[in-house]
């Protein structure tokens, strides 16, 4: 049987190497994306230039994979980026749009580039990464949380429209992870100065709470899983965190589960 041709955005770094590198090591035919491949010999998977806040880079991508390989089997939406804790006031409009133009759009364009292939050969999986905060609030990070709630109605719904066509969407959600993400943070953009008090703090407690996280290779782990189980799940949680959060916003009363978001953050 040929090897499945598996295509994941933002793979030079974090999450997307670490299922890129795995997949490969796999037997998967992998090709990585980013912004900036001009290095990519230092890959042990295929690594091409692509940014999916741009369309026409978006199909040059996939049109250079199915020359290669005449298919696409598996799209993994992995591309996305936050910004450092802040009132949800604090970034200007255009930088919300940003924010929703990389996490929530871009995986439409890629989507919406891939599923004709897909559904040419009657086959074919999306998993889109979105986080445990596609499920709960995150106080001071509000746009970030939206993108992902955003990313989570999305990717069921689409799930619910392809399944006859053979094409099914997953969801993988983890918690922090060991990844850049959590470093090169954006700077909101219209800081105010009614938060100033709270926003380093909250900023020193995220990054804690991530160098306490798991590293990436759990999430791929993850993935790796759902490609090779032929029942599909509408989402899957990656990492004990995350699978805690979860059942605590499954089964815990409303009251208590808002104390508990003011209390661990503190604010």
């Amino acid at each position: 049987m040929t090897s499945k041709v598996i295509l994941i955005t933002g793979a030079s770094s974090g999450i997307g190497l670490a299922t890129a590198d795995l997949l490969h090591g796999a037997g998967f035919i992998v090709y990585g994306t980013s912004r900036r491949a001009s290095d990519s010999s230092q890959y042990k998977f295929n690594l091409i230039e692509l940014d999916v806040n741009n369309e026409d880079s978006v199909n040059q991508a996939i049109q250079k994979v199915i020359q290669n390989e005449g298919r696409i089997d598996v799209l993994i939406n992995n591309a996305g980026f936050a910004i450092a804790p802040a009132g949800a006031e604090e970034s200007s409009m255009q930088q919300a749009q940003t924010i929703f133009d990389t996490n929530f759009f871009g995986v439409v364009r890629m989507t919406r580039a891939v599923l004709p292939v897909m559904r040419e050969q009657k086959s074919g999986l999306i998993l889109n990464i979105s986080s445990v905060l596609g499920l709960l609030p995150m106080p001071f990070g509000a746009l970030y949380s939206a993108s992902k709630h955003a990313l989570e109605g999305y990717s069921e719904s689409l799930d619910h429209e392809l399944r006859t066509q053979g094409i099914r969407v997953s969801l993988i959600e983890p918690a922090y992870t060991k990844t850049s993400l959590g470093i090169n943070l954006l700077e909101a953009d219209a800081k105010i100065s009614a938060y100033d008090h709270i926003r380093e703090k909250l900023h020193q407690h995220m990054i804690k709470a991530i160098n306490k996280s798991d590293d990436p290779s759990v999430v791929a782990k993850t993935i790796l899983k759902v490609i090779n189980n032929p029942q599909k799940l509408a989402r899957y949680t990656s990492g004990k965190t995350a699978k805690r959060l979860k059942n605590i916003r499954r089964f815990a009363p409303v009251k208590i589960f808002d104390t508990l978001i003011q209390r661990s953050l503190k604010v």
